[in-house]
């Protein structure tokens, strides 16, 4: 759960995070942040004035982190302060806040973010040690330079594990250090000062045998050419694991900073990211919608422009080439529709054994001699929801790719298994168990720059004419508006396994068996008043030319609203087909309004998006766009078989 609080609380949370929005005064906080201050969870969608949470602040400090802030709005690059606050139990405890602001182009600061860590324990480790430091276990000494032995105390003897006596042998003291290489007392003769009496050393106890810490602290007098040396030593072992301590839950804390900047840099990268590819999902999705009617009014052209004109063979060739580059649009339109999620997807419950098996002639057929097919599928797997030419175009294209990486050939392998996934990297897949489908090949590989792209969109890296990059956004597309998601992992030099995880059928749905081709009502069907309505005034003649050609009869309406007013005018028409994108009013809405009206009335929904919404209308029948004459008559087939023979017009 994420709460949102107003500014000051930033000074109240504890082991969170924050991201402080300057320019609405609004800041973003995790659950831990807020958990300290004792906020019930109803609480933290209401606003809190900032003195609330100053107040917090033990008094000492609250001044001071007052002024840090300001600080940063200021200018300041970097926000790093202990400060002690009051929780509502009472209990004083210690933060450490650290973060930063981030500048908009005119370096104003428009976010401050970080993260707050409860520090209580490291600041009761600090008074531990300065304890310890000023503890008492004093032991006193005295060294006349030249001399073998030094005056000592007993408590001195105690803190060595010696036996209390007032002097002591120099090689004595000295033969209890760990490092001999600075002695603890100068030795006689030595001739040097010692460079500085406050050190420490690490001694091995006469007594025990223990290892322990101790500090000298003293004085050097000068007497002629010699010099005495007098001062303390006392058990600095605490202090020093305390420091260790410290040292540890210092760097663990930097860790912890550093890897909360890191997650927090890859969530809003990953952000950006997403927003950069819905946007340009919207795009092309607009772009194939444009680009379907375009190609509706070329090919409908072309076919009664076939029908009208003389048959020869230079004429038949130019059409058919017309007619193939239309073809060819329709399936990179296709493709767009597929990344932008928007394609039309007929989906049943499937058996991917039986399709993989089944494509197996195709893909080796496509592949060459120089490529080998190895189906590596698991028996008995659960069927799928899905459509089955998409699933079949996405594996061919996939197996093309394996080809494509292996220029001298080899080794492709189809997979099919029953797996469970937890989690997919950007993505929204459900944990739980899908089939997934694998196209594994030994080629080039990627590296790590190309595999983060090669999603993209129109990224491609088999050169200029080669390929439109459409080709893996297309299956992530589909795999995604499926209910599923498309990962892929590369090694260069190694190869690739390209993988579809999608999701189970549910139980209830059994395989079923593809529909039996309807029988032809006939060379002469039935001539049928159709209205076809569209917004754009050359599909919507385009549409009506094809119509007449077919033997129809055709009026015509430039939007949902005309056409509502036809239908109630004219109670004969037989048959609505409508265009879904229209301003105003779409033809789902138009369905929807013509289905309270005339409940009986066949509709044709023609549209290139999948996501039509949902119409309580059991005489839909949906017409993909682009769409030929072959199929626009199949689609007028169906009508006639929802509309009662008596009402029939026979010509």
């Amino acid at each position: 759960m994420r709460a949102t609080l107003p500014f000051g609380s930033i000074l109240s949370g504890a082991s969170g995070t924050w991201a402080w929005d300057i320019p609405g005064d609004r800041l973003h906080v995790d659950e831990h942040f807020a958990e300290l201050y004792g906020l019930p969870a109803v609480e933290l969608e209401s606003d809190f004035p900032t003195s609330v949470f100053f107040q917090a602040i033990h008094p000492d400090d609250r001044s001071r982190i007052r002024i840090a802030v300001a600080g940063m709005l200021a200018g300041a690059e970097l926000f790093t302060k202990d400060f002690r606050v009051i929780t509502p139990g009472g209990n004083t405890l210690w933060m450490h806040g650290r973060g930063q602001c981030h500048l908009d182009d005119n370096d104003q600061p428009v976010r401050f973010t970080g993260l707050l860590v409860d520090i209580t324990e490291r600041k009761r480790a600090e008074e531990k040690l300065r304890i310890a430091q000023s503890a008492g276990g004093i032991g006193s000494f005295e060294y006349i330079d030249g001399f073998a032995t030094a005056s000592v105390s007993d408590e001195f003897c105690r803190v060595l594990g010696l036996h209390p006596t007032s002097v002591l042998p120099v090689q004595t003291i000295n033969g209890l250090l760990e490092d001999a290489s600075v002695p603890l007392i100068p030795g006689p003769g030595d001739g040097t000062v010692p460079d500085t009496v406050d050190r420490e050393f690490c001694i091995r106890r006469s007594s025990d045998g223990a290892l322990r810490w101790i500090a000298r602290r003293g004085e050097i007098m000068r007497e002629g050419a010699g010099y005495r040396l007098v001062g303390v030593i006392y058990d600095i072992t605490v202090a020093k694991e305390q420091e260790a301590e410290l040292r540890s839950w210092s760097e663990k804390l930097e860790a912890r900073v550093e890897e909360e900047v890191a997650v927090r840099h890859k969530a809003e990268d990953a952000l950006r990211q997403a927003q950069k590819m819905e946007a340009v999902g919207q795009l092309t999705g607009g772009i194939a919608h444009d680009f379907n009617n375009l190609l509706m009014a070329i090919t409908s052209s072309l076919i009664l422009l076939r029908k009208r004109i003389p048959s020869d063979p230079a004429t038949d060739r130019l059409i058919d080439g017309a007619m193939q580059g239309a073809e060819r649009g329709a399936s990179l339109t296709q493709r767009m529709l597929a990344f932008a999620r928007r394609q039309d997807l007929t989906t049943r419950p499937l058996d991917m054994a039986v399709v993989v098996e089944g494509m197996k002639e195709l893909v080796t057929r496509t592949l060459g001699p120089a490529w080998s097919l190895e189906l590596d599928v698991s028996p008995q797997l659960p069927s799928v929801m899905a459509d089955v030419n998409q699933i079949e175009m996405a594996i061919l294209n996939l197996t093309v790719n394996a080809r494509d990486a292996m220029p001298t050939g080899g080794p492709i392998t189809i997979e099919a298994r029953l797996k469970e996934h937890a989690h997919l990297e950007n993505s929204q897949l459900t944990p739980g168990a899908y089939i997934a489908i694998s196209v594994i090949d030994r080629g080039t590989g990627m590296d790590k720059a190309t595999l983060e792209r090669a999603t993209e969109p129109f990224f491609t890296t088999k050169g200029v004419g080669k390929g439109t990059g459409l080709g893996l956004s297309m299956i992530h597309g589909l795999a995604e508006q499926l209910g599923g998601g498309f990962t892929l992992e590369s090694t260069l030099g190694v190869g690739t396994r390209a993988t579809l995880w999608l999701p189970l059928a549910p139980l209830e749905h059994g395989l079923t068996n593809p529909a039996p081709v309807k029988e032809a009502i006939g060379d002469h069907a039935p001539s049928l008043k159709v209205l076809a309505v569209d917004d754009d005034g050359l599909i919507l003649m385009n549409t009506a030319d094809l119509l007449e050609d077919l033997g129809h009869q055709v009026l015509e309406a430039g939007s949902g609203e005309e056409a509502l007013e036809m239908l109630r005018q004219d109670p004969g028409i037989d048959v609505l087909i409508t265009d879904h994108a229209m301003p105003g009013m779409t033809g789902s809405q138009l369905a929807e309004l013509v289905n309270l009206e005339r409940s009986d009335l066949p509709i044709i929904l023609a549209s290139g998006y999948g996501d039509l919404a949902g119409v309580g209308n059991r005489h839909l029948i949906k017409l993909g766009k682009p769409f030929t004459q072959d199929m626009l008559a199949q689609a007028l087939r169906d009508a006639i078989d929802m509309i009662p023979r008596a009402v029939l017009r026979e010509d």
